[in-house]
């Protein structure tokens, strides 16, 4: 009982990371009705980012805050440089310009600081206040860190004005446009609030996986399959997808397949989804008129 216990809280803990990349890859494709296959690569770059400064002497908690800051007028000008002009391009010009970032990020972050593995600091304490085997203390901080993000990310989306309009903008952008809303801005911060999800995603997993260009290629893979288990359509949905993927990815590694076929149990939970219930746990299927 306490080894499942174990794996579940694990699973818990890394389901925390697959959920802030799941919702970050349905921001975007809600905005443009593609995956971001960059994703990955850009939080890296950020997380090499925040490693930097941190070596460079600041404090952990300055490092991470002007991470995410650069984070996000990084993800607004990936938009407005790039996409904004290709918005009526075809599919494969999309995929083409994706695959391209995600080659260039790994790319610029091996030229700048080599393709070795370094160590990325924890900020959490290294002993909990209680006594436990059951889950580590980073682990707990993790799902601190996730929880306070998405609870101020759902606030911006239902409270705020700008959160509202951005909404409006994803789900309907000729009728937005018809109230006054800048489609065009709002597409812009889409963005770079997907990075930002991004680069804290990257940043609470490299102590972890530890810092290399490679390290987020595995983990993004994780974040699409809670994407698509939760729903492409609900941003809710991909939170939820994300956590169930950490916690049965965990289970099944200990229980059913071994650590070996971890990889391809998201492969195949990516392929049955698509098979079965295209549109998801949550998500809900888009009909278009032709």
């Amino acid at each position: 009982m306490d080894l499942f216990l174990q794996q579940t809280l694990s699973g818990l803990a890394t389901g925390a990371i697959y959920a802030s990349l799941a919702l970050a890859v349905v921001m975007i494709y809600q905005a443009i009705d593609h995956f971001n296959f960059a994703q990955g690569e850009m939080a890296m770059f950020s997380t090499f980012i925040a490693w930097q400064m941190i070596e460079m002497g600041m404090p952990y908690w300055a490092a991470f805050a002007v991470c995410l800051a650069f984070s996000f007028i990084g993800g607004m000008a990936i938009e407005r440089i790039i996409f904004a002009p290709l918005h009526s391009a075809p599919v494969l010009s999309h995929i083409v310009v994706f695959i391209a970032l995600t080659l260039i990020f790994n790319a610029l972050a091996g030229f700048f600081w080599e393709f070795t593995i370094k160590e990325f600091p924890s900020p959490f304490p290294d002993k909990l206040p209680f006594e436990t085997n059951l889950i580590g203390p980073h682990e707990v901080g993790v799902v601190i860190v996730t929880i306070i993000m998405l609870g101020l990310i759902y606030a911006f989306f239902r409270f705020t004005s700008v959160g509202l309009a951005m909404r409006a903008a994803a789900a309907n952008p000729d009728s937005a446009l018809l109230v006054g809303v800048s489609v065009k801005r709002m597409l812009g911060l889409g963005w770079g609030l997907a990075a930002v999800v991004g680069a804290v995603a990257g940043m609470m997993i490299a102590p972890v996986v530890f810092l290399e260009p490679n390290m987020m290629l595995t983990v993004l893979l994780y974040g699409f399959a809670g994407a698509v288990v939760g729903g492409l359509t609900s941003p809710g949905g991909a939170v939820v997808g994300g956590f169930l993927m950490g916690i049965l990815e965990n289970l099944a590694g200990e229980y059913l397949i071994g650590s070996e076929l971890k990889l391809t149990f998201a492969l195949v939970v990516i392929v049955a989804v698509l098979l079965f219930r295209p549109a998801g746990l949550f998500g809900r299927i888009v009909v278009q008129r032709v």
